[in-house]
């Protein structure tokens, strides 16, 4: 019967022990409505629902660009920083939950020594005098467990934190992968925007180079003035001056696409593109912030750093209330040492410790309100970081919505300029126009030109970032593991 009593007693121990974890519970807070959270926007550039792909930068439909982001997720420096810290925040979890287990130790020693028998208020004479205190060397082998009741949850409320914690590092680190992936197809289409730039600025300096010879030609015969000549041969070399610039830019795009792989600008090998060679994803899958919210990675890392701070609390709490351990030793000791684990050299000692706090001058209660004065403002750096992603997103949806409309004015207006400039140059052949007339028609189609560009150059990017705003996800290690019950 009492074995029995004693048998339930100690089944019943864990659940006794779980029901007595002191401090408050983590609860994730609720999602918004589906259709709350962004402004309304009338375009048809965006379809709702669970967001993009994991691998969003495909939908570009440019091999090449795979292979960029490919190449920035295996060799990006700061990649491999985030991961081997994500690595350290798993092994942090395997640490504290070790301490949750029994801890064994075992130890040896050696020594020699001469006893102070008239420290022990001892006569050495009535030991045989002659030979003074006793000298002798000491074998000793043992070994010691220790086991934490944990009665109020403290070692239980840190594994949770820590596991919390790891899940920040977690998300910290796919953000830092889809911001590297994300700022790749930013350069790299960058570039191609320089790109087409730069071709566009050619075809100008040569159509710069024709206005020159045709003023030339009608001064030779007799129909035009060297003034004229001269307004082209400025207009040429205006044009040519600003090519410069563009080149650099690209150089520096290029340079920092090679900082983002990981490798050298001489190792990067040939990044000529064209806004051409990518596709035009239509439409754009965007993630409700009902789903927002459990894919972006910055909301989902703000909602662990709030179970930590919550489990933090129940971590202060426990420190005001007792805490109760267990352990044994055993040992053996002689000074012989062939008899040293004879049973006649045992030793052993059984033990149960209570340590309950009395008076810290206030230090544990002030923690604990520190404690939960981090809860509250986890809890509204998580409702910041929310709202930050819907105004994030719902700024991306209305440039969406009007990019296309701006790219397909800008596309009249350089149809017009295009126009009025073939108009201007056979007036001026014919001569009933001046040179001036030409070179504003020219500069006008070219501005027109660049701005076709722009509005085009802008209209990927502005995806793209919406990619990144609504995306979530990562293929690298899996989440942290959950908390053993």
């Amino acid at each position: 019967m009492a074995r029995r009593l004693l048998r339930g007693l100690v089944a019943a121990l864990p659940a006794f022990l779980a029901a007595c974890t002191v401090g408050p519970n983590f609860k994730a807070p609720a999602p918004p409505a589906p259709t709350a959270g962004y402004a309304p926007v009338a375009t048809l550039r965006a379809t709702f629902g669970e967001g993009p792909q994991l691998r969003w930068w495909e939908t570009f439909g440019n091999p090449r660009l795979n292979a960029l982001v490919e190449r920035a997720l295996a060799g990006n420096k700061s990649l491999e920083a985030s991961n081997a810290t994500l690595a350290r925040a798993r092994e942090r979890i395997a640490a504290v939950a070790g301490q949750r287990l029994p801890q064994i130790d075992a130890n040896a020693r050696v020594e020699h020594q001469q006893v102070n028998l008239s420290a022990f208020g001892l006569d050495p004479s009535s030991f045989g005098g002659s030979l003074g205190n006793p000298e002798f060397t000491l074998y000793t082998v043992g070994g010691g467990v220790r086991y934490d009741l944990d009665p109020f949850g403290k070692n239980r409320r840190s594994l949770e934190q820590t596991r919390a914690e790891a899940e920040a590092q977690l998300r910290q680190t796919e953000a830092a992968h889809l911001t590297i992936a994300g700022r790749v197809v930013n350069q790299v289409l960058t570039i191609a925007a320089l790109d087409d730039r730069i071709a566009a600025a050619q075809e100008l300096i040569a159509e710069n180079r024709r206005n020159v010879a045709l003023t030339d030609r009608k001064r030779r015969g007799g129909e035009g003035t060297l003034v004229e000549v001269l307004s082209a041969e400025s207009q040429l070399t205006a044009d040519q001056a600003g090519l410069p610039a563009l080149e650099q830019q690209r150089a520096e795009a290029r340079d920092m696409l090679a900082l983002l792989i990981g490798v050298s600008p001489a190792e990067l090998g040939p990044t000529d593109f064209a806004l051409a060679a990518f596709a035009l994803p239509t439409p754009v899958p965007v993630a409700v912030p009902s789903a927002l919210v459990h894919k972006r990675p910055d909301i989902l890392a703000s909602e662990a750093q709030l179970h930590a701070a919550t489990a933090a609390v129940g971590v202060a709490t426990a420190n005001l209330y007792p805490d109760i351990s267990l352990g044994a030793t055993l040992t053996q000791s002689s000074t012989d040492l062939g008899s040293l684990l004879s049973s006649g050299s045992r030793g052993f000692d059984i033990f149960g410790g209570l340590m309950a706090p009395i008076f810290h001058g206030g230090t544990l209660r002030a923690e604990r309100r520190g404690a939960e004065a981090g809860m509250r403002a986890a809890a509204a750096t998580y409702q910041q970081t929310v709202l930050e992603a819907f105004t994030q997103v719902s700024d991306l949806l209305a440039a969406l919505g009007n990019d296309a409309a701006t790219l397909a004015n800008q596309q009249q207006a350089a149809d017009v300029a295009a126009r009025s400039l073939q108009l201007s140059r056979r007036s001026y052949e014919v001569g009933n126009s001046g040179v001036l007339q030409v070179l504003d028609a020219s500069r006008a189609y070219q501005r027109a030109r660049l701005a076709v560009l722009d509005a085009r150059s802008r209209q990927y990017l502005d995806i793209a970032r919406l990619y990144v705003a609504t995306a979530g996800g990562w293929t690298g290690p899996a989440a942290v593991p959950a908390a053993a019950p």
